[in-house]
């Protein structure tokens, strides 16, 4: 195995990249902690290594550079013994390097059962700056945390926000120019409906949904279903379904049970639990609590429901002209989540759909047309009562086109277009 290693170092050493599309991840290059990338699969994890891995080429040299992708077929079968060769086969190579600090990159390391225990030693033993990513399916923050205790940093993956699809696309973004903004808009007509998976966005529509649905395939199956050895797969397959379609609804357990029982599918209250926290934890979905000073609280009400990608909608939807409303409530729901993972709805009299509080808190409501004088006073009216709770003077309405500022009594509610607030 020592000698396959030393081929993949020094291949990827002679390699070089293409246009790689830099994302709004501020990975440092400088810290004692192993830095770990997790995140629903085909998120972008790899080629956020390629962009650091680019940066440091250019201040350091190239050879003190290690790259290993575990899902590599001439790695197989790789077990925890074998992983001393991929160091003592680099020092054989490069025995000059073993006084200096060697960046080790390891590209889904999941894929070797016990990885923890060779990661915590080269950490304590050689002079190492460590990067390690994980699709979720093994990999996820909890166990990151257990495994290496406190020796690491963690940063969560998502598919492309709409800044960085812009950057993909290499459209200028001018708010002073009416050129700049057809642009700006066309592109998010796209974003909405396609989602933010790279490999996804200069493919036709067929091949799209093509890609997506393989994307699902994988992470059900290898995420899911191997990882807990799933009996009732069908169960499962419609839990998914039904997650794509209802996206931005409240959800509750009892409910799901009482209509799945009805349509006679034999199944648990417990059992449909788990396999919603089964698929939280392969980021497939998220469920958002009520704000609420009490966890019990919390828990005592329903959650909304989001899911990772917009563009696996259309994979269960003939139509999503009626659906744009859901579109933009998860679009909000991702701009938000991939700031905090403490994202909530609001409810007393009225219900707001998002708060969150992070550098600064965010109150947000999300319609996709108001154009009813009846909708935009109840929308306006549930932010007023959360802007009281909270004590905010701003807060924001999301829209399709609208753009104004509403003065009242708490403060400001910024009316504005969709596009536009994920740009702030």
């Amino acid at each position: 195995m020592k000698e396959t290693f030393k081929k993949l170092i020094i291949n990827f050493q002679e390699r070089t990249f293409g246009r790689i599309v830099s994302r709004d991840y501020d990975i440092p290059t400088t810290t004692k902690k192993v830095v770990s990338l997790i995140g629903v699969r085909r998120s972008g994890k790899t080629y956020i290594l390629y962009s650091l891995i680019e940066k440091l080429r250019k201040s350091i040299d190239p050879q003190n550079i290690v790259y290993i992708n575990f899902e590599d077929d001439r790695l197989f079968p790789l077990k925890l013994e074998n992983l001393d060769d991929l160091m003592e086969g680099y020092y054989e190579l490069y025995p000059e390097k073993r006084e200096e600090k060697v960046y080790l990159f390891l590209d889904e390391v999941q894929n070797v059962e016990g990885w923890e225990k060779y990661i915590r030693r080269i950490d304590d033993t050689l002079n190492l700056q460590l990067y390690i990513t994980g699709s979720s399916s093994k990999l996820l923050s909890s166990e990151i945390a257990t495994s290496l205790r406190g020796r690491t940093i963690t940063y969560e993956v998502f598919p492309f926000s709409f800044k960085e699809y812009l950057r993909h696309k290499e459209i200028e973004v001018n708010l002073y120019s009416s050129k700049s903004i057809s642009f700006v808009k066309n592109a998010f007509n796209s974003y909405l409906v396609d989602g933010g998976f790279a490999e996804t966005f200069d493919e036709t529509p067929d091949v799209q949904k093509r890609i997506l649905k393989d994307y699902l395939d994988l992470i059900i199956y290898k995420d899911v279903v191997e990882r807990y050895t799933i009996k009732n797969q069908s169960l499962l397959k419609h839990l998914i379904k039904y997650m794509f379609v209802n996206m931005g609804t409240l959800i509750s357990v009892n409910k799901l049970y009482n209509d799945y029982r009805s349509q006679g599918y034999k199944v648990g209250k417990d059992t449909l639990q788990d396999y919603l926290s089964y698929l939280q934890e392969a980021y497939t979905l998220f469920t958002t609590p009520i704000y609420r000073n009490s966890v019990r609280e919390e828990q005592r009400n329903p959650k909304k429901l989001y899911a990772i990608d917009n563009g696996f909608k259309k994979l269960f939807s003939i139509s999503l002209s009626d659906d744009y409303s859901k579109l933009y409530e998860n679009l909000a729901f991702l701009h938000l989540r991939r700031e905090s993972s403490e994202v909530y709805y609001f409810k007393q009299k009225q219900e707001v759909d998002l708060y969150v509080h992070t550098d600064k808190e965010h109150l947000v409501n999300v319609s996709y047309t108001i154009e009813d004088e009846k909708t935009l006073t109840r929308e306006i009216n549930a932010l007023r009562e959360g802007m009281r709770y909270f004590k905010l003077s701003q807060a924001y309405l999301v829209t399709a086109e609208r753009d104004e500022v509403v003065e009242v009594e708490e403060g400001s509610i910024v009316v504005i277009p969709m596009w536009k607030w994920l740009l702030l």
